[in-house]
């Protein structure tokens, strides 16, 4: 009986999916659930939850805890690991490298496009070849090992110049995952500096700069504003309106004329859909794929994409005087929902059904700060501090993929303490954590 149920029905075959973030897997995920024959082409063979991503940085939680195998979670669906190079519109043809590096070619009766996002990285002097990003288990990883590998060298650095530089660390970017990085990153170094032997507090600085004039302002202002003095108060030193101009070995140049001698930069300046996307020729807005309200290309009826590589209409807003409609936000919460419309809008296509618009009424923001502390916007309510924490736990669990993950997780954060018991295996070379070579499908220079 269970295998009658999921047998794909007759008509509901050739469906490719490319991608397996939010968006792709739990598309996929639903489209098997409705019974229709799917292929996902993913470039990994696991689903990762980047909102943990400080987590893992900070060592609070396992890196296997946020990583989800494509193939015991999505049972019944085709994995195809390999990496999208471009896609043929009119012959309904999808041209990849697979896993061995040999190109290969998968034919489609429909299409979703859900490539994801990758960092988008500005035309700075150097800044490609020194930055890493937090987009990746790789780059979480590293920065961990990072700084607990020079708070061990520091012990022994006698200079006080020389010991301060190593233990400079400059975040770029002051939104969702650069506030969230820092706040946890520095409460996690001054938890560990009394470890070290010759190492005092104030020789760890943290240094977060953005070209905006508020901290978070998705947020709200006191919100943002809340999140700027609990920065302050852990020692963060926060420079807004301010950008990068040049980065050179050891050395970050700021517009403000300021040079800053660091040992690490950490790039958390915005992300623009995957080079996928503009490759397809299409209309794109902001760099997203222009999509309808039923989340299909209207030029192309038989491909649809969502997430963080297609440009969503949000029915829930007013239009402006052009009769336009602001776009979706790129976040994991939207990603999730139009995963689940697309899904049913692919059956009912493949049916010959109506296909129904997407809309999704924004439930908030939750960002963990580390420690007691968070921020919190579930439904219009502005919270923080112990209760923003509770929420922002509770949102976690909720939104990973599977129980054995959730209970991971929650024994990771119970487990944790203040500081986490880790050790810097310095198993990853920093080459290995640039942006340029840890994202799939590379960054965006532009």
């Amino acid at each position: 009986m269970d295998r009658e149920r999921q047998r794909p029905v007759s008509g509901r075959s050739g469906v490719v999916v490319i991608g397996s973030g939010f968006g792709g897997f739990f598309a996929a995920r639903r489209l098997r659930r409705l019974r229709v024959d799917v292929t996902v082409l993913a470039a990994t063979d696991s689903f990762l939850y980047t909102p943990l991503l400080p987590d893992v940085a900070v060592g609070t939680v396992d890196p296997r805890s946020v990583l989800i195998p494509l193939a015991s979670t999505l049972r019944g669906v085709t994995i195809v690991r390999g990496q999208a190079d471009r896609v043929d519109l009119n012959s309904q043809t999808v041209h990849y490298t697979d896993a061995r590096g040999q190109q290969a070619e998968l034919g489609y009766r429909r299409l979703l496009l859900a490539p994801g996002s990758v960092t988008k990285l500005l035309p700075i002097p150097g800044l490609s070849d020194h930055a890493i990003g937090l987009k990746t288990a790789t780059e979480a990883l590293y920065l961990r090992e990072k700084v607990l590998a020079q708070l061990e060298a520091a012990t022994t650095i006698t200079d006080a110049a020389r010991r301060r530089e190593a233990l400079t660390f400059v975040v770029v970017g002051a939104g969702h995952a650069g506030v969230e990085l820092t706040a946890q990153m520095a409460r996690l170094a001054h938890n560990l500096v009394p470890l070290y032997p010759g190492v005092t507090r104030d020789d760890v600085r943290w240094l977060l700069v953005d070209v905006a004039d508020e901290v978070m302002p998705e947020l709200g202002g006191s919100l943002g504003r809340s999140a700027l003095r609990l920065l302050r108060r852990r020692g963060v030193d926060v420079r807004l309106g301010v950008s990068v101009e040049r980065v050179r070995d050891h050395e970050v140049a700021l517009t403000d004329g300021t040079r800053v001698r660091c040992g690490t930069l950490v790039w958390c300046a915005g992300v623009v859909g995957n080079p996928l996307i503009e490759a397809l020729g299409l209309p794109t807005s902001k760099g997203r794929l222009v999509v309808d309200k039923v989340l299909r290309v209207p030029q192309h009826h038989d491909v649809y994409a969502i997430g963080d590589a297609a440009a969503v209409p949000d029915l829930t807003k007013p239009q402006d005087e052009h009769g336009q409609r602001p776009l979706c936000p790129p976040t994991a919460q939207h990603a999730m929902r139009q995963a689940t419309a697309v899904a049913r809008n692919i059956v009912a296509d493949l049916d010959g059904r109506p296909l129904r618009p997407y809309r999704h009424h924004d439930l908030g923001l939750v960002v963990d700060l580390g420690g007691p502390d968070a921020a919190a916007t579930p439904v219009g309510f502005r919270l923080r501090g112990r209760l923003a924490k509770a929420v922002t736990l509770g949102y976690h669990l909720y939104a990973l993929p599977t129980g054995k993950r959730r209970i991971r997780v929650a024994v990771d954060w119970a487990i944790a303490g203040k500081r986490p018991d880790d050790v810097s295996l310095r198993s990853l070379p920093q080459s290995a954590a640039l942006i340029v070579n840890a994202e799939d499908g590379g960054p965006a220079i532009s």
